[in-house]
């Protein structure tokens, strides 16, 4: 399975994933939140940052269901699906994973049929990796 590639900016972003914990950048000057990190708010142009817990919950923004011939990696796991997600606390940031039937299930566990975008979902980690479940009322 593929690792994401980290740097300075976006490894406090793995770290705290690895803890089971969605914090997202935010400038400590104005508080706007941001995503990807980076080292400048591009609103205020301030260089401090915090890390914001966020909830974890939020809506399927889009979706896309891969097919073979795919990356070695992921072909025995096709097909299966990648949620773009927007988060309740800041619906202008997205995040990307897969929706997976339960928690440690893996890609493809759930049915493309089940997607629907706008469909309410919660985030999950797997070996520090984010994936979403859908969220049970």
């Amino acid at each position: 399975m593929l690792r994401p590639v980290t740097d300075t900016d976006g490894a406090p972003f793995w770290e705290y994933a690895a803890r089971g914990e969605l914090r997202i950048q935010a400038c400590a000057g104005c508080g706007e939140l941001r995503f990807p990190p980076r080292p400048c708010c591009p609103h205020c142009q301030s260089f401090a940052s915090e890390w914001r817990r966020m909830s974890g919950r939020g809506r399927v923004w889009s979706y896309v269901v891969a097919h073979p011939p795919l990356l070695p990696d992921y072909a025995a796991l096709a097909p299966y699906n990648v949620v773009v997600v927007a988060l309740d606390e800041a619906p202008r940031i997205r995040l990307v994973g897969n929706l997976v039937a339960e928690p440690g299930a893996a890609p493809g566990s759930l049915p493309a049929g089940r997607l629907r975008i706008g469909a309410r979902v919660q985030v999950a980690f797997d070996d520090g990796l984010p994936r979403w479940i859908p969220e049970r009322p």
